[in-house]
């Protein structure tokens, strides 16, 4: 049996992540470039999409100050890995929005996307969203289109996070995921955008994999982190 299949088990796995996450982003020495983006958006407390690449979730406590910002909810996948990631991410701060509504095409009753749309509609009212647009199973930095569906429906402007760090272990997952390691360099780049009038969904989503790429490609650059 998976190990993730096991409520025991995933309980306590998430509860050492979160731990280990906290750890890292406390002892890394950050750089954090065009921030003056991510102030306003904290200042005016309003709805935001948060935008991230599935491998860069570890070290998502880095770019989100909860004492100081909105609350944000992020979208995590029906899976048991997204169970799993579901309760590590409620452990850091971020409580949880079950389905898979970042990609439309995944979006049926099965997987909960209907439901996770309309949940964060409901939530961008007020608050935040945070997702990771190519997951939960990929290709790697390949944007579905619920993200502009999200945006065009409810006027929040989209946070794009490129984030980084070295030393860290590369996993051998889709995303080849990071995992972060303590008393390394990090990096946290910013970028902001609302959805364009003039342009198609389908448009507008190519646009904006190329900011979120671009960020993240940036926050390497300033870590030596090796693009994969």
């Amino acid at each position: 049996m998976r190990p993730l299949r096991n409520p025991f088990l995933q309980t306590v796995l998430a509860n050492l992540l979160a731990v280990w996450m906290r750890f890292c982003v406390a002892t890394i020495r950050w750089t954090r470039e065009n921030e003056a983006v991510a102030e306003q958006v904290w200042a005016d407390r309003g709805p935001v999409i948060c935008l991230f690449w599935h491998s860069r979730i570890s070290l998502t406590p880095a770019c989100w100050p909860h004492h100081r910002a909105q609350e944000v909810r992020a979208i995590v996948s029906l899976s048991p890995d997204g169970q799993f990631i579901a309760r590590a991410m409620g452990k850091v701060g971020f409580p949880s929005i079950r389905g898979s509504s970042a990609n439309k095409d995944k979006a049926d009753r099965a997987k909960g996307g209907s439901a996770a749309l309309r949940d964060a509609l409901r939530q961008l009212r007020t608050a935040g969203v945070a997702l990771t647009p190519d997951g939960p199973r990929g290709p790697m930095r390949v944007m579905g289109d619920g993200v502009a569906v999200m945006a065009r429906l409810s006027g929040a402007p989209v946070l794009f996070i490129g984030l980084s760090c070295r030393p860290a272990v590369r996993l051998g997952s889709w995303d080849r995921a990071i995992l972060p390691l303590p008393f390394g360099r990090g990096a946290v780049v910013w970028d902001i955008d609302t959805f364009p009038e003039g342009l198609s969904t389908e448009e507008v989503t190519l646009r904006w994999a190329e900011r979120l790429t671009a960020v993240e490609a940036r926050a390497d650059a300033i870590t030596g982190l090796e693009r994969v």
